[in-house]
Order: structure tokens, then sequence, then C-alpha cells
């Protein structure tokens, strides 16, 4: 059984910056690979970014190309959500996942198993 839990999120100004984190726990989180979606209210589920299971490889929504940028320490059981010039589109609630089998694309929502709670990311203008 493979726990998530996101932190991070909160309220910030357009321009600004938020970091996201998302902690792993009870499985194997070396061998996944993790995205991070978004959703705002009456929107559907959204693909932000993904990461490989050794960090070699990132892929953005390009909504967020330039601007976001994910990163992972294996060591720490720990993936991460850098947010710069944040946009109030960019308000949403974030959830990490992680996918732990090879099958699916990485960014759709359909190919990860396990989700966290959530965190809010609020941004105004």
């Amino acid at each position: 059984q493979v726990q998530l839990v996101e932190s991070g999120g909160g309220l910030v100004q357009a321009g600004g910056s938020l970091r996201l984190s998302c902690a792993a726990s009870g499985g194997t989180f070396r061998s996944y690979a993790m995205g991070w979606f978004r959703q705002a209210p009456g929107k559907e589920r959204e693909f932000v970014a993904d990461i490989s299971w050794n960090g070699g490889n990132t892929d953005y929504a390009d909504s967020v190309k330039g601007r976001f940028t994910i990163s992972r320490d294996n060591a720490k059981n720990t993936v991460w959500l850098q947010m710069n010039s944040l946009k109030p589109e960019d308000t949403a609630v974030y959830y990490c996942a992680a996918k732990t089998y090879g099958l699916g694309l990485k960014s759709m929502a359909r190919s990860y198993d396990y989700w966290g709670q959530g965190t809010q990311v609020t941004v105004s203008s």
C-alpha cells in the first residue's frame, strides 16, 4: 500500500512562487514514475508534470513549461513541484500520483495507481 501526502500549497500573488512536496511511504518509491496533476472547481483533472523513476526524464504540460519544475530524491522518498511565475489560471487543487508499473502514458491520470489527498494552490491577481 502506497501513501502519498502533498504539502506546500497556499495563497500567492500572481508572479509569485510556491514549492509543493509529495512524501511517499509504504512502497518502493524509487521504482515509480511520479506525476503532478491539478483540478480546478468544475473542471477535469489536468496533467501538469511527470518524472521517470530515476529522475532522468521529465515532461510538462504546455501551459506550465518554462515555469514549473518537477524533481525527486529517491533517498528521501519525495517529489517536488517548483512553481514560478504563477498565474491566476494555475489555481487548483494539486495532486501527486505514483505510477507503479510501466504500462500507460504518464500524462494520463488513469495510468496512475496511487494518489495523494491534494493541496490547494490559489493565485490571486
